[in-house]
């Protein structure tokens, strides 16, 4: 019955600024949802960059345990955009498909390995600014390791970038976060991105966050940053989460 509201809830907001990220923060991790569980996000993610402002309003994440070690995944965005000097506009966004796989486990002496292809599909307006206007891919590789109260994980990927201008880049992210007590978890991470038009510029950036449990089922994931060389001026992650299994 909770997985049937759920699906009549992701379908009825999507007949709806998506990243690559381990909300909240960008850099994801390899630990799929476990077998037969879900997780259910409402959230808004933007940038505020020296020539645009935007941000989802809101996009809802599900992601779903469907076999042992394998998660699926979705986003449905709306998104506000804003470049300077230029009109406002608001619509659906692209969306985005992907599947975790983790092909290795975490034992004391080695980290859990996987990957998280991911697909973006050109659903938003393109000359709204809204969308690429072209199916993106990233294919990505992810490693993570915890010691107790501390964890960490990072790693990067490739993304596959058409366009007239637009050109194929890398991403690669590691963060560092520690469980303060049972309800409170604080996080860092520092990322970089090669160029991803013709004649643009790589960027290098931080993010810093928190992830509140107000139980095993309700959650407040927030994090904030910029980037230390690029356009971005400030960004922002904040997000209800629900989580439920058998």
């Amino acid at each position: 019955m909770v997985n049937r509201v759920l699906i009549i809830i992701a379908v009825s907001i999507s007949i709806s600024v998506t990243a690559v990220a381990g909300p909240p923060f960008r850099t994801d991790d390899p630990e799929p949802v476990e077998y037969r569980h879900w997780e259910a996000y409402v959230a808004s993610q933007g940038n505020f960059d020296r020539n645009e402002t935007s941000f989802t309003a809101p996009h809802i994440e599900l992601n779903y345990g469907v076999v042992s070690n394998v998660q699926i995944h979705l986003i449905t965005p709306f998104e506000y955009v804003k470049p300077e000097g230029v009109s406002a506009h608001y619509g659906f966004a692209d969306m985005e498909l992907g599947v975790k796989f983790r092909f290795i486990q975490e034992t004391d002496s080695c980290p859990q390995v996987g990957t998280f292809p991911i697909v973006l599909f050109p659903t938003g307006d393109k000359n709204k600014g809204l969308g690429s206007g072209e199916v993106q891919v990233f294919i990505p590789l992810w490693v993570q390791k915890r010691w107790e109260a501390l964890q960490t994980y990072g790693g990067g990927g490739y993304r596959i970038n058409p366009g007239t201008d637009n050109k194929n880049y890398w991403f690669f992210g590691w963060e560092v976060q520690r469980d303060i007590t049972k309800h409170l978890t604080v996080g860092f991470e520092v990322f970089h991105q090669t160029p991803d038009e013709n004649d643009g510029a790589s960027s290098t950036g931080f993010n810093a966050g928190a992830i509140i449990n107000f139980s095993k089922l309700h959650h407040l994931l927030l994090s904030a940053g910029r980037d230390f060389s690029g356009p971005n001026t400030a960004s922002f992650y904040a997000a209800y989460q629900f989580t439920v299994g058998p």
